[in-house]
Formats: C-alpha cells, sequence, structure tokens
C-alpha cells in the first residue's frame, strides 16, 4: 500500500497512525528508526514516539527506496547519503504520477459508464 499524503498535516502522530499511512507494522517503524538516523520522533514520557512531518517525510523516502524500488537498507541508506533531495523529488514525481493515474482511471470509469 503506498503512503497517502495528509491534506493537513497535525504537529504530532502517533506510531500506529503512520504505520497506518504506510500500511505497515509499527515494529518496522522502529527497525528504521534504529538504522536510519534521519528518522528521530520525539520520545514522549514511558518512550511514546510523537512523529513530525519532517519524520514522515523521511520515512516516505525510506519506504520509496525499500518497499517501492526494491532496494536493501543498506542500498536505501546510501542513496540517502549520496542524494537525499534527489530521492525526495523522485519520489514525489511518483507520488504525483499516481495521484493522476488514479484520477485518470476514475474519468475512465466514468467514461465507461456514459457509453
Amino acid at each position: 500500500m503506498a503512503y497517502k499524503a495528509e491534506k493537513e498535516l497535525k504537529l504530532y502522530y502517533s506510531i500506529k497512525e503512520v504505520a497506518e499511512m504506510f500500511g505497515v507494522n509499527e515494529s518496522l517503524l522502529r527497525y528504521w528508526e534504529k538504522e536510519f538516523p534521519i528518522i528521530t520522533p520525539k520520545k514522549a514520557g514511558g518512550n511514546i514516539r510523537q512523529y513530525r512531518k519532517e519524520d514522515i517525510e523521511n520515512i516516505r523516502l525510506v519506504y520509496h527506496l525499500v518497499k517501492e524500488k526494491g532496494m536493501t537498507l543498506a542500498g536505501a541508506k546510501q542513496r540517502l547519503k549520496q542524494n537525499k533531495e534527489n530521492v525526495r523529488n523522485t519520489a514525489e514525481i511518483i507520488e504525483r504520477l499516481k495521484s493522476i493515474k488514479e484520477e485518470l482511471q476514475a474519468m475512465r470509469k466514468e467514461l465507461d459508464y456514459i457509453v
């Protein structure tokens, strides 16, 4: 399941909310947090993780490289180290294209219904 961008992001999200956004387990997010220093959620009392918009964007980059492109964690780390901005731009373009595809498919269904 692809990451779905929120229209208005809250200040903080729980690990459960972030896991649902990406369709992954909470344990995977905790693992990525250990493996990728760019993912640094704030920890409140009782070690409760609070993810900011920046954390969610960084998770989106890791998700794109690992889940969508099929890279290894080592490969994803290297790619982010080499050119994080390029990875971010590519992931944004792919998200826009997916959105356009969904919109076009909805239009096609409407046209099929009319004809």
